[in-house]
C-alpha cells in the first residue's frame, strides 16, 4: 500500500509539474519577442482571421509560440480583425497585437489611419500624408527628389530600378507606392511611411514574379501601362482586354493614343476640365497622343495601380483589336478600325451611355 501510495503521489506530483511548466511556458510565450522597438510592417487582407495569420506572425517573429497564440485566442475569443497594414513592433505582447489588430487601441493618439485609393496619383498621396500625418508638403516632394534616398531604394527592391532617378519624371516613385489602408504613427516621417507601402508593393508584385521576369518589359514599365489601364478602365470595365488593345498598338508601332496621359502630362485631374488643343499635342514624356510617341509608353506610371489593372498587364487577353471603348454602364467594346471605333461612340453618346469622367 506505501509502495502504491508513493507512485500515487509521484504521479500526481509529476502532473502538476508538467502542468506548471506548461502554464508558465504559456505565459511566457505571450510575452514580447524583443524588448527594443523595432517597428514591423505587417498586412492583413480582406477575409483573413487571427487564425489565418497564425504562419505570418512567426514569419515575421512577431510571437514567440503559435501553439500559446492559438491557445490565447481561444481562451479570449477577440473582435473580428480588421483588414489594412499595420505598423507593429517586436516589443509587444500577443494580448497588445491582437488587440492593435482589432482596431481597438483607442488610447495611442498619435495613431492614424490612413487610406490610399486605387487610381490616385502622387499629387493625392502628398495630399493625403499632409493631411493626416505630421510632414508637410515640402517634406514629402523632397524625399522624393532625394538621389540618396532613391538609390537606396533601387538597390533594395527588386522591382524597382533606374529609372525612377530619370529627371524628366514627374515624382520618382509614381506607381509604385501600394494602395491600401494603412496605419501610421502621425510622427513618422516621410520616408518610413515610403518604406511602408514600397514593401506592401513588394508583397503584391512577389506573386507576379515569374512573369514579369519573363517578361520582355522591364516592372517600370509594366507599372507604367498597369497605371494607364486603371485610368482607361473604370469600375467592372475589361482591364484584361484594355491591355490586350494597348499591347497590339505597341507591337505595331502604334502611339497608345491615350487622353489620360495626355492628362497626367499637362498636371490636370481628368474631373477638372477639358485640356486645350496645346496641351493635347506637347510632346511631353507622358503624352502618347502625339506622333513622337509611336511604339513607346510613357516615361513612368501616372497613378498608382490597382492589383486588377497589374494582372490585366501581366495576363492580357489576345486578340486583334486596336480600339476600345467603355460605356458609363462598365460595359467595353472592342473594335479593330478607327471607322468601327467612331461608329460605336456616337452609338453610345446617341444611347446616353457615353462615360464622362466625374
Amino acid at each position: 500500500m506505501k509502495r502504491f501510495l508513493f507512485i500515487i503521489t509521484s504521479v500526481i506530483t509529476f502532473v502538476i509539474s508538467f502542468l506548471g511548466i506548461w502554464v508558465i511556458y504559456y505565459h511566457v510565450s505571450l510575452n514580447p519577442v524583443s524588448n527594443k522597438n523595432e517597428t514591423v510592417n505587417f498586412s492583413v487582407k480582406e477575409g483573413s482571421n487571427f487564425y489565418s495569420i497564425t504562419e505570418d506572425l512567426v514569419k515575421k517573429k512577431l510571437i514567440k509560440s503559435s501553439f500559446s497564440y492559438k491557445l490565447y485566442l481561444k481562451l479570449h475569443k477577440p473582435k473580428k480583425i480588421k483588414a489594412g497594414v499595420y505598423q507593429l513592433n517586436k516589443n509587444m505582447s500577443v494580448p497588445k497585437i491582437i488587440e492593435a489588430l482589432s482596431g481597438d487601441i483607442k488610447h495611442d493618439l498619435n495613431s492614424v489611419s490612413v487610406t490610399f485609393k486605387e487610381g490616385k496619383d502622387m499629387r493625392y498621396i502628398i495630399s493625403e500624408i499632409v493631411k493626416n500625418t505630421d510632414n508637410s508638403e515640402d517634406d514629402v516632394k523632397s524625399v522624393l527628389k532625394d538621389k540618396e534616398y532613391l538609390e537606396k531604394v533601387v538597390k533594395k527592391y527588386w522591382f524597382i530600378g533606374d529609372e525612377i532617378l530619370s529627371d524628366d519624371i514627374y515624382y520618382s516613385l509614381e506607381g509604385y507606392l501600394a494602395p491600401n489602408t494603412y496605419s501610421f504613427r502621425k510622427d513618422l516621417s516621410v520616408k518610413e511611411i515610403f518604406n511602408v507601402m514600397l514593401d506592401e508593393m513588394d508583397k503584391n508584385l512577389s506573386k507576379y514574379k515569374k512573369e514579369i521576369n519573363a517578361s520582355k518589359y522591364t516592372p517600370h514599365q509594366l507599372l507604367t501601362l498597369a497605371s494607364i489601364v486603371e485610368l482607361e478602365g473604370t469600375e467592372g470595365t475589361d482591364r484584361k482586354g484594355i491591355a490586350g488593345v494597348f499591347y497590339n498598338r505597341l507591337n505595331n508601332n502604334w502611339s497608345l493614343g491615350s487622353d489620360v496621359t495626355a492628362y497626367y502630362g499637362a498636371g490636370v485631374s481628368l474631373s477638372e476640365r477639358d485640356l486645350t488643343t496645346v496641351e493635347l499635342n506637347d510632346p511631353n514624356p507622358y503624352n502618347t497622343r502625339v506622333a513622337t510617341m509611336a511604339g513607346k509608353l510613357p516615361i513612368g506610371p501616372i497613378c498608382n495601380p490597382s492589383d486588377n489593372s497589374i494582372e490585366a498587364v501581366i495576363n492580357p487577353t489576345v486578340h486583334e483589336y486596336f480600339y476600345f471603348v467603355s460605356d458609363k454602364n462598365g460595359q467595353t467594346y472592342f473594335t479593330k478600325t478607327d471607322k468601327e471605333h467612331i461608329q460605336k461612340r456616337n452609338e453610345l453618346i446617341k444611347a446616353g451611355l457615353w462615360y464622362t469622367y466625374e
